[in-house]
């Protein structure tokens, strides 16, 4: 039986949504985990801002990884659901050879590029020292996160991501477990402090990366390995990318927003950085759940539009929506009604504290039309609408964002007690981008849906 052509749709997106949601809730986990122990060493405030301020790269780095692994995880889903396994193995292939060329980039940046990016951001230098020592560990040692990216929507496509789920949960136990090691010193060690952040960061990825590559050559028995397959072939990376392309600069924009806001906040006050940064670690706790469920809805949704089933294809659309925006209501509640304990754990003085509370309970009312969003995004890339899914993209993190924090925050900086407005940018931007969306829908239902 092939659980993608022939198990109920409902049950199939809980089947293979459930372990990617439980991976991706492990990543945000980590990177929470990772603050929560920086917060409470020696000039915690501090060191916060600078994972903030590296925060926007690391994210460019899931990014490409993701993105590439978006476009081969499409294609391959289609390759196999027709039924072209030599096609479905040389798209694994040009992927492998590509995460070579991502990580080389990645390496060369950390080598030359890591400070440039860091003094854009604050002139404060105990809070560029650290950074850009947390930076280039991650960006020379990224070779973990950049395979593990790629293997995660590998194992995917081939409907095990309950294997990718074991190399999350593997890879994050083994940076929760290092942290307090390495940044405070025990065992024996020296204390690195946020050296030490980075270093248990990418020996957790590393790990991940390889129980993915573990998984893929054990299970994955539809798919051939070998030299001859990474061959580059003009065609398949093509392809990878038409499909892939939006993905990466939807996942791009979030690092471009990032570091935009960034600025912006460090025109009001350092403390406005830190909370953002917090608040966005945070956040990513519910939003990686519904970006898990979307990677799940997307191998679905393309492999029975490649089988030519229609039914299926709509089962996927309605389901996967139902339960992106049940997932985006738990998480609106939770951030509502627990803010003072979430943000009570980071050790934050009382204005930072105050910021970050703020932060919750205002961009936490824009989940619901984030998460129709987010699943939007997922079905517009299995129906081969990349187009539609990059404007949804630069809609949400970009156009609706960046333009409108900045006109807030000058109004902030006059006004003492106006940060709110900022904050309800987001509330504005994912809300004109969800009307657009549902025009885009009706378009693709359409023209692709309505045609098969």
């Amino acid at each position: 039986m092939n659980k993608m052509a022939e198990m109920p749709v409902k049950k199939l997106l809980l089947n293979m949504g459930l372990p990617i949601i439980l991976s991706m809730m492990m990543q945000a986990a980590y990177n929470i985990v990772d603050s929560i122990f920086v917060a409470n060493m020696k000039g915690g405030e501090a060191a916060l801002n600078a994972l903030t301020l590296a925060f926007p790269v690391q994210m460019f780095m899931v990014a490409i990884g993701i993105g590439t692994g978006v476009g081969m995880n499409a294609l391959l889903s289609k390759s196999l659901g027709q039924g072209d396994t030599q096609k479905a193995s040389k798209v694994a292939g040009n992927t492998f050879f590509l995460g070579f060329v991502i990580y080389a980039c990645f390496l060369i940046f950390g080598i030359f590029g890591v400070k440039a990016f860091v003094t854009s951001q604050t002139k404060n230098p105990e809070i560029i020292g650290m950074a850009i020592r947390y930076l280039r560990i991650c960006c020379i040692v990224s070779m973990g996160i950049t395979c593990f990216n790629i293997m995660e929507k590998l194992l995917q496509a081939t409907g095990r991501s309950n294997y990718s789920t074991i190399a999350q949960i593997s890879g994050a136990a083994t940076n929760i477990i290092l942290d307090p090691i390495l940044i405070y010193g025990l065992l024996g060690l020296p204390a690195m402090g946020v050296d030490g952040a980075a270093w248990a960061t990418v020996i957790g990825q590393l790990v991940s990366a390889g129980l993915g590559l573990l998984f893929h050559f054990t299970k994955d028995k539809e798919i051939k390995n070998g030299f001859s397959y990474m061959k580059p072939s003009g065609q398949i990376i093509k392809g990878i990318y038409a499909i892939g392309l939006p993905a990466i600069i939807a996942q791009a924009l979030m690092s471009i927003m990032t570091y935009g806001l960034n600025i912006i906040l460090g025109s009001i006050s350092e403390n406005a950085v830190t909370a953002y940064g917090l608040y966005y670690k945070i956040q990513q706790f519910i939003l990686f759940a519904a970006f898990g469920l979307r990677d799940s809805i997307t191998p679905i949704v393309s492999f029975n539009h490649g089988m030519g089933s229609k039914e299926r294809v709509n089962d996927g659309i309605k389901y996967g929506m139902i339960d992106t925006l049940a997932i985006m209501l738990i998480g609106l509640v939770l951030l509502e009604v627990l803010a003072i304990p979430f943000t009570g754990i980071f050790g934050l003085s009382g204005e930072t504290q105050n910021m970050c509370i703020s932060a919750m309970r205002i961009v936490s009312i824009s989940f619901l039309c984030a998460g129709a969003n987010v699943a939007f995004q997922g079905i517009f890339q299995a129906l081969d609408g990349g187009l539609e899914s990059l404007i949804i993209s630069v809609c949400r993190q970009f156009l609706f964002v960046l333009p409108v924090a900045w006109g807030f925050a000058q109004i902030a900086k006059a006004n003492h007690g106006k940060l709110w407005m900022v904050w309800s940018t987001f509330i504005i931007a994912e809300g004109l981008t969800t009307l657009i969306a549902v025009i885009l829908m009706r378009r693709i239902r359409k023209n692709k849906i309505e045609q098969m």
